[in-house]
This record gives C-alpha cells, structure tokens and sequence, in this order.
C-alpha cells in the first residue's frame, strides 16, 4: 500500500471525528428566556469539546508530520497506523462520558470518566510511542537519515505523556479536581511534543534540501 493511500485514509478518520464532535451540541426545545440557562449547563460539553477538539486535532497534526519522516510503508506501520487511528476515534466516547458525568455532578461519576479518558489518551500516546520506536529500528522506511542528534532528544516524548496520564488516573483516587488539571495538562503536553517533533522534521527538511 503506497503512502499516499494512507494518508488518505487517516486524513478522512480525523475528519470525520473532528466533525461529529460537534454532534453532542443539540440546543432543542428552547423556551423563552432560556438560553442563558441552557448555555450555563452545556458550559462542561463546550470545555470538553474544546479540550477533545484540540487534542484531535493536535494528534492528527503530528500525524501529518510524522509521515513526512515516513518514506514509504510496509504491513507493520499499516497495522501500528491503523491502531493509531482507532484509538483516537475513542476520544469522542471519552468526551461525551465526561461530559454527561460533569452535567450531573455525581463524584463517582467523575472519578471514572476521568480514568476512561485517560486509558484513551494512554492508548493513543502508546500508539504514538509504538510509530516512534518502529521508525528508529527501519532506518530504510525513514525519508531523514541527518536527524538523530535532534530526534534522541524528543523520542521520550510518547513516554512523557503516557507519565502525565498515568497520573491523572492514580489522582483521581483523591482528587478529582487535580486528575482533571493533571489530563489537560497531558494534553497541552501533547501539543508541545508535536511542536518539537515538526521542529526536527523541519531540520531535515532544510537539511535534505541543502544537500540535493
């Protein structure tokens, strides 16, 4: 399978998420004078949309970069890409459990969509580490060959955030309040792991076009 198709592919499985993410937004039924009150309770789905938005969105964007260093594919990385795939489609489960358990205030609640948003985002910073360590051992599927000194010191990225989200879900036995801080901060770190990967991708880039 060329390249190309899998990009196709993974293009249209983040498009598609990123757009029914929205679905859970169903104002209806609105009587008059209503709408500040609605608009106070969906207040947790709009921050969850916005936190699982950009999470998406960060993911598919380190997506893209990552088969810039991709050179061509073989079955392995089809298999870890589709894995990839699957479990960032989860996210949309994960936001809406949260969601639902955020409206209703129930602490229990609270406690375990936490820990299933955070095995969701433990599985898709696995699947990220899994393209990683793949890559560093097939030298042939890689497009940079200039990069190691730059790559060695971003390549425990996966691994950090799989840290950060292990905490999250150990805090939720006393608090609820710090497993919520501890998961978006795990999401913001995964945007600025994908800011230090396109960095290096971007070194190889000048690199390979200094030297053609």
């Amino acid at each position: 399978m060329s390249k190309e198709r899998v990009n196709a592919l993974s293009d249209g499985v983040f498009a598609i998420l990123l757009t029914i993410l929205i679905l859970d937004f169903q104002p209806t039924s609105l009587a008059p004078g209503s709408i500040r009150a609605m608009l106070t309770r969906q207040a947790p789905l709009f921050a969850m949309y916005a936190l699982s938005y950009f999470y998406v969105g960060t993911s598919w964007l380190f997506h893209h970069d990552y088969f810039q260093y991709v050179k061509k594919t073989n079955r392995t990385l089809n298999v870890l890409n589709l894995f990839v795939l699957f479990t960032v489609t989860l996210v949309n489960y994960a936001m809406v459990l949260l969601i639902e358990a955020l409206t209703n205030q129930n602490a229990q609640d609270i406690q375990l969509a936490f820990i299933v948003y955070d095995a969701v985002a433990l599985g898709i910073s696995l699947s990220f580490l899994g393209l990683y360590r793949y890559l560093e051992h097939h030298p042939e599927l890689r497009t940079f060959t200039s990069i190691e000194s730059h790559y060695n010191r971003i390549r425990m990225d996966p691994a950090r955030s799989v840290a950060i989200y292990l905490a999250s879900a150990v805090a939720t036995s006393f608090s609820n309040l710090l497993a919520g801080a501890l998961l978006v901060a795990g999401v913001v770190f995964h945007f600025i792991a994908y800011l230090r990967f396109s960095r290096v991708i971007h070194i190889g880039t000048q690199h390979n076009t200094k030297t053609s």
